[in-house]
């Protein structure tokens, strides 16, 4: 529990600034029950997330047998450090050097999805676009100033940002109203989408892994609370029976 709060403080000073303008935010309808949705998920998220980002609140093992993953194929392809299977998820960017890099260390994104959402994340993950004027050459709709490379281009190609023209104050003024991409990615939009989709699921995932399985067991719980509120009930009935 100590190191689960760390985390969330890890993470609020990145994030608190990341609200940006106000930006209708798409649904993320993911499905922790869809097994191969959660696999692709960690796939993509240790190929192009993992090498700046921890997850280190979760261990190689416990996600592989999660996720229905044989721990030999997690190791060959999913175990980019070395690590024992039983190890952490930690990433191999020295905290040091990410520092001096990006300017400040990438947060650990185990508990993301519990901080901002998945609606959030899945919109942030297709809301990058191209701007020369950043330090990697890419901004965000929901994240404006963002500090990070947009590390899916290769799979959704480059984006522009789309404006309209609206009169303000008898002023011209520019409102984005969307991200367009340009087509020259390896996936089609819809593709990109259902990726995005898998990898926010995989981050849900992360945030409380025995999410499901504390949903399956509060349905037993009702049901007990049920049955012993019955049996509660007719044990009233016969003490209070001669009192009345």
């Amino acid at each position: 529990m100590k190191k689960l709060i760390i985390a969330a403080l890890t993470l609020l000073p990145s994030l608190v600034m990341a609200a940006g303008p106000s930006v209708a935010l798409d649904k993320a309808n993911y499905d922790l029950r869809d097994q191969a949705s959660l696999q692709n998920g960690a796939k993509l998220f240790m190929n192009y997330c993992a090498g700046c980002h921890n997850t280190q609140y979760q261990r190689y093992n416990r996600v592989a047998e999660d996720l229905g993953i044989p721990e030999d194929i997690m190791q060959a392809n999913l175990n980019f450090t070395g690590a024992p299977i039983g190890e952490l998820m930690r990433s191999a960017i020295p905290e040091k050097d990410a520092a001096n890099w990006f300017g400040a260390p990438p947060p650990d994104l185990t508990l993301v999805a519990r901080v901002r959402g998945a609606d959030w994340l899945y919109t942030y993950l297709r809301s990058f676009y191209k701007d020369d004027s950043r330090p990697f050459g890419v901004n965000n709709l929901v994240f404006p100033s963002v500090g990070m490379p947009h590390v899916l281009e290769p799979l959704q190609g480059s984006a522009r940002l789309e404006t309209v023209t609206r009169m303000v104050d008898g002023h011209e003024v520019d409102t984005p109203v969307g991200i367009k991409a340009d087509g020259n990615g390896e996936m089609a939009a819809d593709e990109y989408d259902h990726a995005v989709l898998d990898i926010v699921n995989f981050l849900v995932y992360s945030g409380e892994p025995i999410k499901l399985e504390r949903q399956r067991l509060g349905y037993w719980v009702l049901g007990f609370l049920a049955i012993f509120f019955v049996f509660a009930y007719l044990l009233k009935k016969e003490y209070w029976r001669d009192v009345h």
